[in-house]
């Protein structure tokens, strides 16, 4: 009799194929031959009686109706590796486990975590930058730092801040365009876009903060689109050109000299970010003195 569910093996060659792109980058990832992963994935096929790959020539791709299928394989395979993170906390006895989203992690926490090891003594804190939501019953383990109103769904919440937006660019960009610094010739310069995805359309984008000030619409296509604000702001540093940044993540870099913020004028995030965590965290001390401190950090955002 065949089992309901197809060999563990193969689902695993399928979702890093489909995540990667590739047989041969999948391959590297899993440790086998490109010749394992393809039979692996044919041998899945052949389980659910589909065609799971497209080909056109020599290149391989996902097929349309195997889209989906991946997609909640890869959500389950990300709960496998959250579950090992977990156990893997507890063997090594973190003080701290904070699972964020990746720029909010990057650009506003981790300048800041010298200062939580200054106040409370030292302590190990493991970061886990994703966009992946855990489950409501890993938060007895670790934090979550996310965005909006998917905060509801954990047991315990606070706002850390609601953030603002403005342009900003590079000093060489500005040294090469002047003219950036009149907002009314923004729309004609070169821009990076920030797209966080269809589940973040009310976030701003360079294009709401010119209608704001009832500016001119952009003329053209934006030189690069980023699904990741770090990212995006880093273009920005090359001098690729203007991006629209929140304040909380830019801050560091425009202290630094690596960005100019190019109006005062700015929009408003029509949501906060906020720290998310279970009831047996405050059980323990170090986890409580976290909380308190990141709370304190978001109420004066500015580093000093």
């Amino acid at each position: 009799m065949q089992s309901i569910l197809p060999p563990l093996r193969a689902m695993h060659a399928f979702e890093s194929f489909g995540r990667l792109g590739s047989v041969s980058a999948a391959a590297r990832e899993l440790g086998v031959t490109p010749g394992a992963i393809s039979q692996q994935i044919k041998l899945l096929e052949e389980h659910l009686r589909m065609p799971l790959i497209a080909k056109d020539g020599r290149r391989a791709s996902l097929a349309p109706k195997a889209k989906a299928y991946h997609a909640v394989l890869s959500a389950g395979f990300e709960k496998f590796k959250q579950a090992q993170h977990l156990l893997s906390q507890q063997v090594a006895d973190l003080d701290v486990h904070v699972s964020g989203l990746p720029t909010l992690l990057l650009k506003w926490l981790n300048p800041r975590l010298h200062r939580f090891e200054a106040s409370f003594g030292e302590a190990s804190i493991r970061l886990e930058a994703t966009h992946v939501e855990p489950d409501p019953e890993f938060l007895d383990h670790m934090f979550r730092l996310t965005y909006g109103a998917v905060s509801y769904m954990f047991p315990h919440s606070r706002v850390l801040f609601r953030d603002t937006c403005f342009p900003v660019c590079s000093p060489d960009f500005l040294k090469n365009h002047p003219d950036a610094l009149d907002p009314a010739k923004i729309a004609q310069l070169p821009w990076i876009d920030i797209d966080w995805g269809p589940a973040y359309s009310t976030v701003p984008r360079l294009s709401h903060w010119l209608v704001d000030q009832g500016l001119p619409k952009l003329a053209h296509k934006p030189m690069s689109v980023h699904s990741l604000s770090s990212s995006a702001l880093e273009a920005a540093a090359s001098g690729q050109g203007i991006a629209l940044a929140q304040s909380s993540f830019a801050s560091t870099d425009i202290e630094l000299g690596r960005l100019v913020r190019m109006s005062q004028e700015s929009v408003q995030m029509p949501e906060p970010y906020y720290i998310c965590w279970g009831p047996q965290m405050m059980e323990n001390e170090k986890s409580r003195n976290f909380l308190n401190w990141v709370l304190s950090e978001a109420q004066g955002r500015l580093l000093s």
